[in-house]
This record gives structure tokens, C-alpha cells and sequence, in this order.
């Protein structure tokens, strides 16, 4: 390890991220990613180490403290390698392409990658986490190759160089309709479902992560199909999420993921877009199924993101570390003893309820707390009425959060990322919606504006990081796709037209310069980036939907607010190439699941005009209307979707799809009722 005193910085410390300023100070010769350190290779003639992480990952700050941090590693690496840092969250499109390659070349992935690659940035190898010996034979083992038999990398690097270009070549439109019968859906569900583990919620694996866009699909798919079994998965996922140790029961929110089947010990970084994405979700459930602990899951993890992610400016920042004075999780879990310190007498209900021992459920006596059984049990087990149960639970979750703010807090991510930001819009807007709050309203509102100041430049296009008052990425396809999304969310919440109006830039921007004519689908890097060795699709649904999927949600959403029919069939092309994957693996298609449900029912085009309009769109919102989108105004407006529908003095809801109306009405009950579903 180098002494404190000798440590002089590298190239990182002119950099803003938190990841990459946390290596500023290795001895390492970091560079940041960019045609500065490619051109250094190329001229020196040396192999690239491209090493990527993010600031909150527990394993990248156990290799930087093993190898990164160590003069005789640092000697190697500077002697014979360009060395480049890249923070994952700031420029998804060279994780993309190195993470690739690692599933190429081993079959597996994950954080921190670490990536050889030729002068020219080809990758010949990459992996994950290596300790210090392993790290130096590999680096020993890859220079001695380069020095005698560059031949057999120049091999590697076309082999996997062409691996890749056949993972990103983009798929040609589909032959079939694009349309997709709601039996047909099922039966894809189905499939799907019959993996699905049947006591804890989620797939039948370990780790597990949530994933909203899952759920989200399987929801709405049970909402139009009435099928019970298939809300029944749902909600016994989201019920053992929210009981779980995976969901921070004192302070609200989620953390990444579950280390075990059971929800139970979670892996205890905080992120940004899984958070976001939960609060939507579950404010959903809640409007649907009407369950007390989906709407407790809702507001909480919103008054977290408020209070530990907000700035003052209405931004959120991007995580919260895993680790407090240096061990993982020690800010949130807990000895019993600490916690009979605090809760005197009454801890009993506490530890019962919560799964609290003297010898702890986790490791070194500590406890992650985990609620098993319903309030109802509980409450007979005790002789009080549930009533009297919560408000004792929730006086002690109180005090122990209150005990726990003296603690040192994990390491803040305090960048800001524009679709990370943009899904926390859209979290807060279903808030609202579900609701009726207006610091919901509020904090969108306050949200949307900085991203129009942070992120929105004036010829319509997007910057992808803001910190410290300074943005300095292009913005990718996600950044795009869920701006767009979210500000069409704002204005469905608030009817402010402007909002639109700045959506409909945003798809400008992507039509110029995104757009693969061929297929359809759009490219995840716009035309300024020369720094890429090939240029990805981004087309699989994962833990944040794919850019693409998203994106033809815009198109069509956008296309039904101004009624043009070229635009509306663009995601119906965008459907027709990756039908056959979604059918066959729904899983990982759930946000074109999405799509081909809004499809297949129809999108129902909500106007509601007059003197009452913000009403009747509160009254209306609150309810479960997964296939509903609303346009609104009181007196009149330019937007096509609302031409002909005022009548002077009356407040009126008209119900389309496809243009076919149904009899306005005044009546909310008779409105709802053109919404239900056929089925």
C-alpha cells in the first residue's frame, strides 16, 4: 500500500464522477476513457486495461484496495498497459461492449470488469474480480503474448470482435403482424410463470433481483385477462419483496438484490433506478389490489428517495454504497441487544415480528431485519388488535431509524444520471396518481425542471451526467426514451402542454439520429461517438427496460396524443422484429410485453375537458388504468386529440380507441365502465 503522504494523483482527479475520483489517488496511471488514452496505445504500442465499475459496488472497492492500491501492482500496469477507468453508470456503452465480451469469452459477467484489450480497443479478454496474484499472473500471462505471439491476440480479438458484431447486428423486420391476440400472450405467460417460485415470489434462483418491469407486465396482463393465478404470482412477489430484508424496514426503499431465495439478505447498495421503478410499481399494486403493504412500500421508499437521493435542486443522485466503515451493511442491520437498548421492555414485539435473535439471522450476531407472518397473526399472537399492532411498529421503526442516523452512513454516488432521473419522474408521478399527494406532484414537477436545466439542450438533444453544475456526456438512447416517457407522465398528471411539447423534441432527435432504417429499432449511441469499436442495439429487457422497448412506447403514445398514424406505426415495426424473442423468452421482453398488450386491447385515449377537468383527472387517476392515456384542458387547446371536444360549461370525459368514441359523459362511474375490459 502506498503511504497517504506519497500519494500524488493521476489523470481521474480531473474527472467528476465519485467512481472515478475514488481512484484518483491510486498509484495507478489511470486515464479516463476517450480517444486521449486510445491514442495513447496506439502510439506507445501497448495493451489497454479497461477496468469498469461504479462507485456503490462492494467488489470493486475490495480489488482496489487489494491490487489498485498496491506499488507492485501499480508498477506493472503503468510499465506495460494503458490503463483506463470507466464509471458504468456515466457510459453504458463501453460497459455495454466489454461486458459482452466477457460473456463471450468465459460466459459470465459482472462487477468490476476488467478487460484486456489491443491498442486499437478490440477486446482480447475480459473477467471480473481477481485478487492480487491471479491479477498479476493474467497480466504477466497476456503482455508475454504480446511480446512473443501477438498473432494468436490478433486471432482472440477478431474471434471475439466478430462475436459481438453478430450479437449486434441488427435483426431484420418480422414477416408476421406484429399483433399479438391476448390468448397468445397468455400462453407465453403461462411458460413463464411455470418457473416461477412458488413460496418466496420471483424466479427460482439466487441471487435474486427485483425487477420491476416484470411485475409490471404480469399486472397488467392480470388486469386485462382476469386471471387470478397469474396476480397471485404478483402479488406473492411483491408481498415477500416488502416483508423482506431486501426492503430497508426501518427507513424505507430497496436495496439491489437478494443474496439468497428468501428476500432475506440483501447485497445492501441502494440504487437510484431500482428504487424509482419499485415506487411506481407498488403504488400500481396498491391501486389495484388495494393491500395496505404495497401502499406502506410506496410512500416509504418515496419519502427515502426524497430524503437520502433529492438535492435541493429537485435531481437525484445515483446511489448509496453497500459498505459504512468498511464492511457491507453495518449502517442497517443489528444485534438484538442494540435493539432492546433502544426499545427498553416492548422489544419483544419488535423481535418477534421482525425475526430478531440473540445469535442473529445473518453472520457475527447481527440481524437484517425480515417480517414474517401477517400483522393479523402477529396481532392474536400478542391479544391487541392490529390497529393497536401497527401503531406499536411503527413508534418502534421510528425510534431504531432515529438510533440509526447516528451511525456513519455508506458512501453517497452523488452524480446525477438523466434516465435514472427521468424514472424517478415517472416514480413520482404514479405516486401521485395513486395518492393524491401533492409533494408528489411537487417533487416531479421540481424534477422535471432540472432536467430541463441539467440535461435538455436548446437544438433538442441530451446530456447523459450532471455534477457539481456540469454536464459533459452525450445522452444515450435510454436518456432519450425515458425523458421522453416521463415528461408524456408529467403532463398526463398535470396537463401542462409544454411537457409534450418537450417529448415530442426529444423523438425528434432520436428519429435524426438514432434510427437504423433497416430494422427498424435504434441504435443505443447517436452519431458523435467515435470512441466505439462497433455500435450496440440495446433490445433485451433487463433490471431497467431496454432503451428500444421504451422508446416504441413514446412513439406510440405520442403518435396517439397527435394523432399520426406513420408515427403509431413505428412500434408496430419495432414489435415485428423482436416478436419471435418475446414469445419465445417473455421474460426478458417484458416491456414489449407491455407494448404488445397496450396493442392487442387497445390504448384508451382519456380527454377530459371543462371547467373540472383537473377533477375529474384526479378522480380518474386513482384507479388501476394501465391501458388509459389522458389529455386534458379546461377551455381549449392546440393538441389534435382534443379539437371538437368542449362544450361551454361542462366537464366531459370521452373514452376512444382507434378513433371510435364512445358517448362523452359527465358521469365518472359511466366513464369508468368504457374503460373495464372486455374480457
Amino acid at each position: 500500500m502506498t503511504d497517504p503522504k506519497d500519494r500524488r494523483p493521476n489523470a481521474l482527479i480531473h474527472e467528476s464522477s465519485p467512481y472515478l475520483l475514488q481512484h484518483a489517488y491510486n498509484p495507478v496511471a489511470w486515464q479516463p476513457w476517450g480517444e486521449a488514452a486510445l491514442e495513447q496505445a496506439k502510439q506507445e504500442d501497448k495493451l489497454l486495461i479497461i477496468s469498469i465499475g461504479y462507485a456503490a459496488c462492494h467488489w470493486c472497492h475490495v480489488m482496489e484496495s487489494e491490487s489498485f492500491e498496491d506499488v507492485e501492482v501499480a508498477v506493472r500496469m503503468n510499465r506495460d498497459f494503458v490503463a483506463v477507468k470507466v464509471d458504468r453508470e456515466e457510459r453504458p456503452d463501453v460497459d455495454r461492449i466489454y461486458m459482452d465480451a466477457a460473456q463471450a469469452v468465459n460466459g459470465r459477467g459482472g462487477w468490476p470488469l476488467n478487460a484486456l484489450a489491443l491498442p486499437d480497443g478490440r477486446p482480447i479478454y475480459a473477467g471480473t474480480y481477481y485478487p492480487k496474484a491471479q491479477w498479476l499472473r493474467m497480466l504477466d500471462y497476456f503482455q508475454d503474448l504480446f511480446e512473443t505471439d501477438r498473432a494468436a491476440l490478433e486471432k482472440q480479438a477478431a474471434a471475439v470482435s466478430e462475436a459481438l458484431q453478430q450479437q449486434y447486428l441488427h435483426p431484420e423486420t418480422g414477416a408476421g403482424e406484429g399483433l399479438f391476440s391476448l390468448d397468445e400472450i397468455g400462453q407465453a405467460v403461462e411458460a413463464w410463470c411455470s418457473g416461477m417460485d412458488e413460496t418466496w415470489g420471483g424466479e427460482r434462483s439466487a441471487p435474486k433481483f427485483p425487477m420491476p418491469a416484470d411485475w409490471d407486465f404480469l399486472l397488467h396482463y392480470a388486469y386485462l385477462s382476469r386471471d387470478m393465478d397469474v396476480l397471485g404470482k404478483v402479488t406473492l412477489t411483491l408481498d415477500r419483496m416488502a416483508m423482506g430484508g431486501i426492503y430497508d424496514q426501518l427507513g424505507g426503499g430497496f436495496a439491489r438484490y437478494s443474496t439468497d431465495a428468501r428476500w432475506h439478505v440483501p447485497h445492501f447498495e441502494k440504487m437510484l433506478y431500482d428504487n424509482a421503478q419499485l415506487l411506481g410499481l407498488y403504488a400500481r399494486a396498491w391501486q389495484f389490489t388495494g393491500k395496505a403493504i404495497y401502499r406502506r412500500a410506496a410512500r416509504e421508499t418515496e419519502r427515502f428517495l426524497q430524503r437520502e437521493l433529492m438535492d435541493d435542486s429537485g435531481g437525484f443522485y445515483a446511489s448509496l454504497d453497500a459498505d459504512s466503515e468498511g464492511e457491507e451493511g453495518t449502517y442497517y442491520v443489528w444485534t438484538q441487544a442494540e435493539i432492546e437498548a433502544v426499545l427498553g421492555e416492548e422489544a419483544k414485539v419488535f423481535n418477534a415480528v421482525y425475526s430478531v435473535s440473540p445469535e442473529g439471522n445473518w453472520e457475527s450476531g447481527k440481524n437484517v431485519l425480515m417480517r414474517q407472518g401477517s400483522l393479523e397473526d402477529w396481532a392474536e399472537s400478542f391479544a391487541m388488535e392490529v390497529e393497536t399492532l401497527e401503531k406499536i411498529l411503527e413508534r418502534q421503526r421510528s425510534q431504531l431509524l432515529d438510533k440509526r442516523t447516528g451511525r456513519p452512513r455508506p458512501g453517497l454516488d452523488d452524480k446525477m444520471l438523466c434516465s435514472w432521473n427521468a424514472l424517478a419522474l415517472k416514480g413520482l408521478t404514479a405516486s401521485y396518481r395513486a395518492f393524491t399527494e401533492i409533494g408528489s406532484l411537487d417533487a416531479a414537477l421540481k424534477c422535471g425542471n432540472f432536467m430541463v436545466g441539467a440535461f435538455l439542450q436548446e437544438d433538442g438533444s441530451l446530456l447523459r451526467n450532471h455534477k457539481d453544475g456540469k454536464s459533459s456526456i452525450h445522452g444515450f438512447l435510454d436518456d432519450y426514451a425515458f425523458t421522453a416517457s416521463a415528461f408524456i407522465d408529467l403532463y398526463e398528471v398535470s396537463f401542462d402542454d409544454i411537457w409534450l411539447s418537450r417529448a415530442v423534441q426529444l423523438m425528434q432527435t432520436v428519429l435524426q439520429h438514432f434510427r437504423d432504417e433497416k430494422s427498424g429499432m435504434f441504435y443505443y449511441t447517436d452519431a458523435r461517438y467515435h470512441d466505439l469499436i462497433l455500435r450496440s442495439t440495446e433490445i433485451t429487457d433487463n433490471v431497467i427496460p431496454a432503451s428500444n422497448s421504451e422508446m416504441a412506447l413514446v412513439l406510440l403514445r405520442l403518435g396517439t396524443l397527435f394523432d399520426l398514424p406513420d408515427l403509431k406505426e413505428l412500434p408496430l415495426q419495432m414489435l415485428k422484429t423482436v416478436e419471435s424473442g418475446m414469445l419465445g423468452q417473455l421474460r426478458f421482453h417484458a416491456n414489449w410485453g407491455r407494448l404488445a398488450l397496450l396493442l392487442a386491447d387497445g390504448l384508451r385515449e382519456v380527454v377530459i375537458t371543462g371547467p373540472e377537468f383537473q377533477h375529474r383527472r384526479i378522480e380518474m387517476q386513482r384507479k388501476y388504468l394501465p391501458q388509459a392515456l389522458f389529455a386534458g384542458a379546461g377551455t381549449g387547446s392546440d393538441l389534435p386529440l382534443l379539437q371538437g371536444r368542449f362544450s361551454e360549461g361542462k366537464t366531459l370525459i370521452h373514452i376512444c380507441r382507434d378513433r371510435v368514441c364512445g358517448l362523452p359523459t359527465g358521469d365518472l362511474s359511466e366513464a369508468l365502465a368504457q374503460l373495464m375490459p372486455q374480457r
